[in-house]
């Protein structure tokens, strides 16, 4: 995790100026290891803040798959309905394309809601970032560090502060992806029940696919 937290630095640090205001590396270089000790809590802060990110990037992967699936399974089941001899076959394949479009809408309204989630994470770890900044800069000034003295303790507050003021706002904003997100879930929970209901059992049908 250190080695990871090496290599996330210098890439936080370059993405641009927002929140990216940096306490030098030779600086915290100079702390003593007591002090170095202090800054775990503010390490381990980050580490999570960066598993997040990470999470939120596969979701958006595992969501593209089962979209793709459900294209399929689509297609599937329109070939199923072309070859169906009697009514109680149309009817199934019918149902089970019904299924597989509400799956695809909510899977997309999901997908939606996803990448809106993954940019507030993104946002998130950037005011990780400014914790950790702080939590350099309070040690360096604490431990008397060369220089240290030039460090303006307040900016970095500030700067931790409006990352966090930002983040609140950009969670506020789900809101209406969330709601689109449980709605087309609805929508295709209650397709795949009728399709269940047709096949008699949800659990045993071949027809009906959990996520």
């Amino acid at each position: 995790m250190k080695r990871t937290l090496l290599l996330i630095l210098p890439l936080l640090a370059a993405c641009g100026p927002r929140y990216g205001m940096r306490v030098p590396d030779g600086m915290v270089k100079k702390l003593p290891y007591e002090t170095r000790i202090e800054l775990l809590e503010a390490e381990n802060d980050l580490a999570l803040a960066i598993d997040r990110v990470d999470e939120a990037g596969n979701e958006i992967l595992r969501a593209r798959d089962n979209i793709r699936r459900a294209r399929a399974r689509a297609g599937a089941a329109e070939s199923e309905l072309d070859r169906a001899e009697d009514a109680v076959s149309k009817e199934v394949a019918q149902l089970t394309i019904d299924e597989a479009e509400a799956r695809v809408k909510y899977l997309r309204a999901k997908q939606h809601l996803n990448v809106a989630l993954l940019e507030v994470e993104q946002l998130a770890l950037r005011c990780a970032f400014a914790r950790f900044e702080l939590a350099r800069v309070t040690a360096a000034r604490k431990a008397k560090v060369e220089g240290s003295e030039r460090l303006k303790p307040k900016e970095y507050e500030e700067q931790v502060a409006e990352c966090d003021a930002d983040v609140k706002e950009e969670r506020a904003e789900l809101g209406a992806d969330t709601s689109d997100e449980a709605k087309a879930r609805e929508a295709w929970e209650a397709r795949k029940a009728a399709l269940a209901k047709k096949t008699f059992d949800a659990a045993a049908s071949p027809y009906v696919e959990n996520l």
